[in-house]
């Protein structure tokens, strides 16, 4: 039994998350080389980076 307060991951758990953690890394790069922004979730909310980012995610409707 796990003595810590953190609960114990399985050991396939780990390998999925690695997976996805090179998956969206290898995606990013992929969009930066070929000048396509990308949408990421950054302290509590979405941000557009990447050099041709529109200025804001609402492509100025306010209603959104």
């Amino acid at each position: 039994m796990n003595t810590s307060d953190k609960p114990e991951i399985p050991p396939d758990a780990l390998a999925i998350l690695e997976c996805l953690r090179q998956t969206a890394e290898q995606t990013l790069e992929r969009k930066r080389r070929l000048g396509h922004y990308a949408v990421i979730w950054q302290d509590g909310r979405t941000v557009l980076v990447g050099d041709d980012a529109p200025e804001s995610d609402t492509d100025g409707d306010p209603s959104l």
